[in-house]
């Protein structure tokens, strides 16, 4: 009868996990569903590409604006292969992106003949995994086509440039950049070397600089980005100058005059005339004849305030996504999944560079009891409280993870075995003077027992060394509990 009854808790015990896994794989379907629909709605084209130039991820209008060739399964497309006119020039950047962890914004055209010739920006954005390394890449890719039909357009007569000046849906704005550029010549001769110093100790210098820049001309689309069909004055930068968002993208560009650097591309925030903060994309061009003097700047702008957004919730799901898929719903702690993986690299690296990594298996002692005098859900509770006390105790890169039930494991990279004992004892004492309060003002004290093992004087591969945590538990266990052994052969 006591084995009888021992199965049946056991049972009760599994069916509430598997409760917990439900719910768990119901919640990453949703998430799943819900990033799938943003990605497709997505008015930009998206696709994410791992180190080994595959693709594994593809939004409807990345499709549309450069069709991939026809397979059963879009997500598995062989990016180096299936793509070569975009990989050949992508891919190193790719690469670059993932080994600098760095974003990275660069443009490509395809097609042999100027006039079909397409466009595209790539937005390439490192995504970080659950351990902070970079494996994939997130490309936000923009089609440009327009803007570049534009620029060449401009450069090829000054009257169908007016007309498509005015004309244009993109925001354009002409300026005479020639007096200030002679104000920093002047401040350059008379001795003034680190400007960015000089600006930092002298920040009025920033707006009296600005105000040597003059606007030549705008277009109406530049009028509707700035919010100015409705006011009343327009000072000749159409810029709120009082902003510190102004401050700090004003303070660069004039640092570029300064440093005579090409004034090309950015994306910068922009504050409106309403006072909108909008974020743009602005390309600077001068007007060819006009290299020296610098006296007709012309400046396209962009506005990418949609593709940041999506661009952001897109790197926000894709992250909870992730998260999810290797924490523990009950405890926010890692779970199993995330032990085995991330533990088995460790071993590898620790066979690389000779460092130790030491393993806590730890067990809540008379847990049982909590559960049938104060119920499951209290029980709930009280694994969740003696987690946060775990974590506690903790710092990067070592983690905790909800193994099972009331049973805990501790991964201590770089931890030999004195090192791992005391952590154990510290936990072990963090717990012993911690009052967990449940429902209804009940409050209780909590103990464990703690198994240790150590890579590579314990074991050298993963089921090891959590083998031999595990049996250093289970001596603890026979022999009174509450307290803390080491692995012996």
């Amino acid at each position: 009868m006591s084995e009888i009854e021992e199965l049946r808790r056991k049972l009760i015990e599994l069916q509430e996990i598997e409760q917990r896994c439900h719910k768990a794989e119901s919640t990453l379907r949703t998430i799943e569903a819900r990033n799938q629909l943003l990605g497709d709605s997505a008015p930009l084209g998206i696709f994410i590409i791992n180190a080994g130039g595959c693709i594994t991820g593809i939004n409807r209008k990345m499709q549309e604006i450069f069709p991939v060739p026809s397979c059963n399964d879009s997500k598995s497309v062989d990016f180096t292969e299936n793509q070569e006119r975009i990989a050949k020039d992508i891919f190193p950047d790719v690469k670059q992106c993932i080994s600098r962890q760095k974003s990275y914004m660069v443009e490509r055209s395809y097609g042999a003949d100027v006039g079909d010739c397409i466009h595209l920006r790539y937005n390439l954005n490192p995504i970080p995994g659950p351990d902070d390394t970079v494996t994939e890449v997130m490309a936000i890719v923009e089609d440009c086509t327009d803007l570049k039909r534009a620029e060449l357009a401009l450069k090829s007569s000054e009257k169908r440039y007016r007309q498509l000046y005015q004309s244009s849906p993109i925001a354009m704005i002409e300026r005479d950049v020639t007096q200030l550029k002679t104000h920093l010549e002047h401040l350059q001769a008379s001795g003034i070397s680190d400007f960015r110093k000089y600006l930092e100790q002298n920040p009025d210098q920033i707006h009296h600089c600005w105000s040597m820049i003059k606007t030549i001309d705008h277009n109406p689309a530049f009028v509707k980005l700035m919010d100015l069909e409705h006011c009343a004055t327009r000072s000749s930068n159409f810029v709120d100058t009082d902003s510190e968002i102004f401050r700090k993208m004003a303070r660069e560009i004039i640092l570029e005059i300064f440093e005579k650097k090409n004034i090309s591309e950015r994306e910068l925030p922009l504050v409106t005339a309403s006072g909108e903060v909008k974020y743009i994309f602005g390309k600077s061009m001068i007007v060819p004849g006009c290299e020296e003097t610098l006296e007709r700047v012309l400046v396209a702008l962009l506005d990418i305030s949609e593709r940041r957004k999506a661009e952001d919730a897109l790197r926000e799901s894709e992250q909870r996504f992730k998260d999810l898929s290797f924490k523990d719903n009950l405890t926010g702690l890692f779970n199993r999944r995330y032990l085995y993986q991330s533990l088995a690299e460790l071993i590898e690296n620790a066979k690389a560079d000779g460092s130790q990594i030491s393993l806590i298996f730890m067990d809540l002692d008379h847990f049982k009891q909590v559960v049938d005098t104060h119920g499951h859900l209290n029980g709930s509770r009280a694994i969740r409280d003696v987690a946060h006390t775990i974590n506690s105790c903790l710092q990067k890169p070592a983690f905790a993870v909800a193994y099972a039930g009331d049973e805990f494991v501790v991964v201590l990279p770089g931890y030999d075995q004195d090192e791992a004992l005391l952590k154990a004892n510290d936990i072990r004492i963090r717990m012993r003077e911690t009052i967990y309060g449940l429902d209804q003002n009940i409050e209780i004290h909590l103990a464990a027992s703690f198994g240790i093992a150590t890579f590579p004087e314990d074991a050298i591969d993963i089921d090891a060394l959590l083998a031999a945590a595990d049996h250093a538990l289970f001596a603890v266990k026979g022999s009174g509990k509450n307290g803390i052994g080491q692995y012996t052969k």
